[in-house]
């Protein structure tokens, strides 16, 4: 008998790590995790963001932990999986979304930026899977990593977009996610990524305050923004057993701009 489609969303019994999941796009994947009944580790730099992350989950029904790191040390990182691991006992999902970004002209971009941007948005991911991997979904034959890339790192950036050092990030970590399902997919493990759109977050708050919400929700054929519920769906299929068979993918979650724009 075939299982019922509701049950192949069904997290329970599933640990998900949300790295940077303290608000914006992490809280709203772990949300979804939640609610589909996953055991939710957040982590971020700011103690009092992942309290106040934490208790706005708990107050959903999830069962919400946290843990204060700075994603783009590698000690750091090993720290949040070793503490899950003793406190969890299993990390199934990894949701890599972490990132920050900088800007300023190409000619004039501080290489200390671009190194804290590298180091965020790529390494944080590499360190993280490693080792997540090496920890519980290797030994266990079987994991579901999510990357949070993002459509700017499907194409070159505009004249209007000074963002090199993200978009340059953003390309690495699509291509991370692919090679990496190649390499693990003998361990059971599906890699993939979302690819955001233009979301209202404090990462954007700046270019939204600058070019205005009307003129890019524009540019997407939906002619809307990314809102807090658009990430939910994609995510749960990815790390849910009705994603199984998908891996090394990268899903736009855009409102078209990708289809139209040539991304």
């Amino acid at each position: 008998m075939s299982t019922k489609v509701q049950d192949l969303f069904d997290l329970s019994g599933h640990v998900a790590l949300v790295t940077g999941g303290s608000r914006g796009l992490g809280l709203q994947i772990a949300e979804a995790l939640g609610d589909a009944g996953a055991k939710i580790m957040l982590t971020s730099r700011k103690a009092g963001d992942l309290e106040e992350a934490a208790a706005l989950l708990q107050a959903r029904g999830i069962d919400a932990r946290w843990i204060a790191a700075d994603a783009a040390k590698a000690d750091e990182a090993q720290r949040v999986v070793n503490e899950t691991m003793e406190r969890l006992g299993q990390i199934d999902i990894l949701v890599n979304n972490a990132g920050a970004t900088w800007g300023a002209p190409a000619e004039e971009h501080p290489i200390e930026a671009w190194d804290k941007v590298m180091d965020l948005n790529i390494r944080s991911l590499f360190v993280f899977a490693q080792a997540v991997a090496k920890a519980s979904m290797i030994p266990r034959r079987s994991g579901r990593i999510i990357n949070v890339a993002s459509i700017a790192g499907l194409a070159g950036n505009t004249g209007a977009m000074k963002t090199i050092a993200y978009n340059t990030s953003k390309g690495a970590a699509v291509n991370f996610t692919r090679a990496l399902a190649g390499e693990w997919g003998r361990y059971g493990i599906t890699v993939n990524a979302l690819a955001p759109g233009f979301f209202p977050s404090r990462m954007t708050q700046g270019l939204l305050s600058t070019v205005g919400a009307d003129k890019m929700a524009a540019h997407a054929p939906l002619n809307r923004l990314g809102d807090d519920e658009d990430l939910k769906g994609a995510a749960l299929l990815f790390a849910s057993r009705a994603g199984k068979h998908i891996t090394g993918q990268i899903l736009a979650v855009d409102g078209g701009v990708s289809a139209v724009h040539g991304n």
